[in-house]
């Protein structure tokens, strides 16, 4: 009987063997149609497929080679922060105060800002972290140690990151805008802002810069943009650097267009928030007496009067991995080399990532990873480790946490348009993409509610065309795996 057993076993594996390799012909086809492609004759392009309920390699194109993976870099920084730091874990800044508070509530002294590294600190994008809602928090606290008046400055401290706020191959083409701002200890508004256009009145015809957001930045516009065809979107470039108030706008908005709104990033950020704030007490009936002023290191005298705390990580993991927000992405990994190795910057950062791939055993030729957030073009990747990793990651006690980070094809962050009103037979696609110019790349899971659950990696470098369009092959290869019986 127990040897009966055995040879159905053996005969139902060979069966599943069979039909996985009647399924990826179909996949190979799909692959190897889209390798001949005219717009692919110099380009690169790499297949991996992994069985994770098998645990074997299920198909394989071009795995091994070293290739740009954009974006999906931050599955590694996430993926890794989720075990290092917990989804508990926030980010933390402090405020604090030196000097004496007399009988008439005149603080001699100054006010503290210290940085934590944190990215939603003043962030647009949720009500209780907007500038006002901060701002407002930290006057509060400020009038309940009975300040009425600062005969001092409003101090900032940002060293708990290095002060390169951009890895050095990062280009001049991104980093003026909001996905090129990088971080810095002190952040704050996403280190980034909003410019107001409106477009002129005929095709061709300069687009008026009418105001940017926040108010009252520190800011000199250069404005080169003029009116593009309508329905053309942002096609705007802004050009400058995170320590240079310049900021030069090139490129066009769509024509018939008011208040179009595009990002740029923040010059100085820490300084930002910290002239703002002054000004919002100022506002607010607290009398600063000086400008604003960085400090490289916080007395020991200092008072603390409040502790202001971000979302958890787990929110913020989720944001990262659903909208590829670069900024968020660099401050987890800046604040993973602080953490393990005393200072928050890039090298460290990227010690932490190539020390949990050692520890989990994962070989590491060819793979590089220099950055968080996947910005540079020095980092390698092959399709092969993103599913060893990938499968790594499915046999920890936080995977099912970390599928809950991730966007889903059809339905949720930069996949809701993927594989959407395709039937999918139960089966949840979870997508990590990655682009940049001639860069793109999906990673992820296939989840099906019976059958195998699989991890996957489809990467393309170089490719003559569009991202739109090769965007539309990949998908196909995509289908083709989520398919997979």
């Amino acid at each position: 009987m127990k040897h009966c057993n055995v040879i159905l076993s053996l005969i139902a594996c060979l069966l599943s063997i069979a039909a996985t390799a009647q399924n990826t012909s179909e996949l190979d086809k799909t692959v190897l149609d889209l390798s001949r492609d005219n717009a692919m004759r110099h380009a690169t392009l790499s297949v991996c497929v992994y069985n994770m309920t098998q645990h074997r390699n299920v198909y394989a194109y071009n795995s091994q080679r070293s290739m740009i993976p954009a974006s999906m870099n931050k599955i590694f920084t996430t993926a890794i922060a989720m075990e290092k730091l917990g989804m508990d874990f926030r980010f933390k800044t402090t405020l604090a105060y030196s000097g004496t508070i007399d009988n008439d509530g005149v603080l001699n002294g100054n006010i503290y800002i210290i940085g934590g590294g944190d990215p939603l600190l003043g962030s647009y994008r949720y009500k209780q972290t907007n500038p006002d809602t901060l701002f407002n928090t930290w006057y509060r606290a400020l009038v309940n140690q009975g300040i009425k008046r600062i005969k001092g400055r409003v101090c900032y401290n940002q060293s708990v990151f290095d002060n390169q706020f951009l890895h050095d191959s990062w280009q001049w083409g991104d980093i003026g805008n909001y996905y090129g701002a990088g971080t810095c200890g002190l952040n704050f508004h996403e280190n980034m802002y909003f410019a107001y256009f409106n477009a002129g009145k005929r095709l061709g015809y300069p687009a008026l810069l009418d105001h940017t957001e926040p108010r009252l930045l520190n800011i000199r516009n250069i404005n080169e943009v003029s009116t593009g065809p309508e329905n053309s979107g942002d096609n705007v470039v802004i050009y400058g650097d995170p320590n240079n108030i310049q900021r030069l706008y090139r490129g066009t908005v769509p024509l018939g267009k008011n208040n179009f709104s595009i990002r740029g990033s923040m010059a100085n950020p820490a300084a930002t928030c910290a002239e703002l704030f002054a000004t919002y007490l100022r506002h607010h009936g607290v009398n600063v007496s000086t400008n604003t002023s960085e400090v490289a290191t916080i007395r020991d005298s200092c008072h603390t009067f409040i502790e202001y705390y971000s979302n958890t990580y787990y929110v913020i993991a989720q944001y990262i991995n659903q909208t590829s927000n670069n900024t968020y992405a660099e401050c987890v990994f800046k604040y993973l080399g602080l953490k393990w190795y005393g200072k928050g910057n890039f090298t460290n950062g990227s010690k932490v990532l190539m020390d949990y791939f050692k520890a989990h055993h994962l070989e590491t030729s060819g793979i590089r990873i220099v950055d968080g957030c996947g910005l540079s073009r020095m980092n390698k990747m092959t399709s092969d480790f993103t599913c060893r990793f990938l499968y790594e990651l499915s046999k920890t006690s936080y995977y099912k946490d970390f599928l809950k980070t991730m966007a889903v094809a059809g339905r949720s962050g930069t996949a809701r348009k993927l594989l959407a009103n395709v039937p999918l037979n139960g089966r949840l696609v979870y997508v990590k993409s990655g682009t940049m110019d001639g860069i793109k790349a999906f990673c992820g899971y296939v989840v099906s509610p019976k059958g195998d659950h699989l991890c996957y990696c489809i990467m393309s470098n170089d490719h003559e065309c569009s991202n739109s369009v090769i965007s539309k092959q990949l998908e196909q290869v995509l289908l083709k795996i989520a398919q997979l019986k």
